[in-house]
């Protein structure tokens, strides 16, 4: 515990406690009502019960505050494989391998691609990171799912991450996907409308819903195959980014991904190799944080899915 002990300057006269509080103890207002909450912040020896009390030039103002401690992020771990495609001053570009969880959670705690980075980039630990526990997601701006495979970018500095994050807000950072569904696609392109939320009989998985987020996927028919069994190789382009998207999408218009076993409602592809949804993130631009130049970079499908389209006639 330390104790901030003031006398009330002549500037500070007549200005609230919450105000005046949180100009000197450098905290949020919001951390002021807790500590006005608590009784632990007092004015010549009253303790405050009200936030809005307004200060006198002469009063002794003193703020008891909890000893702060700081946020610890996830301790590096060299172990963890993944290649980084690009590296410079502001951004890392990397092919995540299926079936490395990007960052820290619920069942993966140790050996996320989180702990690769920090591991490799020491510096990554003091970044923000994306909306949730930031400090077990320091410079991460968006994720790939588990089994999937690609291309991600990670900020490098705190300017690049809030430049990264206002693109894809603004949906100017593209994203696009192998994907080989089961069955013919009608057509040569489309697009998947429709929001998505969290299934209400499944808290894992993802579903349409009218309550849900805006989610839209373009797609275009790349090849197709009928032996062993109908299918068709797709580009998929997200124009939003909600978790699942593409398998929830491609699942509600009857094409589920191939290998998904989640989102396939019992179908699969006779014979098939693959223990992981087909789904790989091959393309990925965006303008670079410091320079704006338009930047862009191209993954090969890893093994296990070149090994699976082999394996098909058309």
């Amino acid at each position: 515990m330390s104790t901030l002990s003031v006398v009330v300057p002549a500037s500070l006269d007549g200005v609230r406690v919450d105000r005046a509080v949180a100009l000197l103890a450098d905290v949020s207002r919001s951390s002021v009502d807790l500590l006005v909450t608590d009784g632990r912040v007092t004015v010549d020896g009253r303790v405050l019960n009200s936030r809005s009390t307004r200060l006198r030039q002469g009063q002794t103002l003193d703020v008891d505050r909890p000893e702060e401690v700081e946020p610890t992020g996830p301790e590096g771990d060299p172990s963890v494989e993944f290649e980084v495609v690009f590296v410079d001053d502001d951004v890392i570009v990397v092919d995540k391998p299926a079936g490395l969880v990007v960052h820290p959670g619920a069942g993966h705690r140790t050996g996320t691609l989180v702990h690769g980075l920090v591991s490799r980039f020491p510096e990554l630990s003091a970044l923000p990171g994306q909306v949730g526990s930031e400090t077990d997601r320091p410079g991460i701006v968006h994720r790939l799912d588990r089994g999937t495979s690609g291309l991600m970018v990670v900020a490098r500095t705190p300017d690049a991450y809030h430049s990264l994050v206002a693109q894809l807000s603004s949906r100017e950072v593209s994203r696009t996907y192998r994907a080989l569904v089961l069955g013919t696609v009608e057509g040569e392109s489309g697009l998947v409308d429709a929001p998505i939320g969290r299934s209400v009989s499944s808290p894992t998985r993802m579903a349409i819903s009218r309550k849900g987020k805006e989610a839209r996927t373009r797609y275009r028919v790349e090849q197709r195959f009928t032996e062993p069994a109908p299918a068709t190789l797709l580009r998929a382009s997200l124009e939003t980014g909600r978790t699942h998207q593409i398998r929830v999408h491609l699942a509600a218009i009857g094409h589920p991904v191939v290998g998904d076993d989640p989102y396939s409602q019992g179908r699969s592809l006779p014979g098939s190799t693959v223990t992981r949804p087909f789904l790989h993130a091959y393309a990925l631009a965006f303008d670079h944080p410091s320079t704006g130049e338009r930047v862009s970079w191209t993954s090969e499908m890893p093994e296990d899915l070149t090994r699976q389209l082999a394996a098909l006639s058309e």
